[in-house]
């Protein structure tokens, strides 16, 4: 029998991360639990966070594990089936509203859990937010975050812009296509390291050279996009030459990088004036 202090001070865990699996399993804020740290755990709540803690010990991300992630300050359910929301992408999200006119329409494509397009609905009520996934696990979990925080998004699975028939979505009507498509190399290390050997390996490499959905979003956005709209890309930190030569043959102009707060090359945007 066990004292949450106890089990605090006796397990090997970082002691944040410890913390966030006894709020997990109490239902105590961060508050409540140095004021309750005398309370004895029950048999129920010691092995639902024992399991818990060897999960984390085995290097499955602390998201995946509390079945939530922060985004431009709400919260988000997330699972195995969609990427973890990452603060780097909150710079996309932060650069589509930018250029986001009144009353426009914003297609996230390859939404994942939903943080962009649903964020984007939050931020502007004005506007018409489409988002599309090819996974229906990632679209569920879209759509429960959609519920949850009360945004007026329409879903509709997809592979790239093949959910456009599904939005009945006319062209030459987008002002903002955004999306964090696959985009790591095939065979790149740092797919079996970190947290990234847990996320959805389809949401992460394209399983070639890394732009071959860069290439077919940039191919084939200009037949949806409104006149002086946008496609905004995320992509690796050293894909920026790539992705810019991409958007150009594609007819994008004004073609730019942005960086993230790290100071690497992380956004690559391009219009469209004819």
């Amino acid at each position: 029998m066990l004292t949450l202090q106890q089990w605090l001070n006796q397990t090997t865990l970082p002691r944040n991360e410890a913390r966030m699996l006894l709020q997990q399993i109490t239902g105590y804020t961060r508050a409540q639990l140095i004021t309750h740290d005398t309370e004895i755990l029950s048999v129920t709540q010691l092995n639902a966070l024992n399991q818990l803690a060897q999960r984390r010990t085995q290097g499955e991300p602390m998201a995946y594990i509390l079945g939530e992630r922060e985004f431009y300050g709400r919260t988000f359910r997330v699972s195995p089936a969609v990427l973890i929301p990452r603060p780097e992408t909150e710079h996309l999200l932060e650069t589509a509203l930018f250029r986001l006119p009144t009353h426009g329409i914003l297609w996230d494509m390859g939404t994942g859990s939903g943080i962009i397009a649903i964020t984007a609905a939050l931020e502007r009520s004005d506007a018409t937010v489409y988002a599309s996934d090819i996974s229906p696990d990632a679209l569920a979990i879209a759509q429960q975050n959609a519920t949850i925080l009360g945004a007026n998004i329409q879903f509709a699975q997809g592979s790239w812009f093949a959910a456009a028939h599904a939005f009945r979505l006319p062209v030459d009507k987008v002002h903002i296509l955004v999306s964090n498509p696959p985009y790591i190399e095939n065979y790149d290390p740092h797919l079996t390291q970190g947290d990234l050997r847990f996320e959805p390996q389809t949401a992460l490499t394209d399983f070639a050279d890394g732009l071959q959905h860069i290439r077919e979003i940039a191919h084939h956005a200009p037949d949806y996009l409104h006149e002086n709209g946008y496609l905004l890309l995320e992509h690796g930190y050293d894909q920026a030459t790539a992705v810019q030569h991409i958007l150009r043959e594609n007819g994008f102009v004004d073609v730019q990088t942005l960086p993230d707060l790290a100071g690497l090359d992380r956004v690559t945007l391009g219009q469209i004036t004819t």
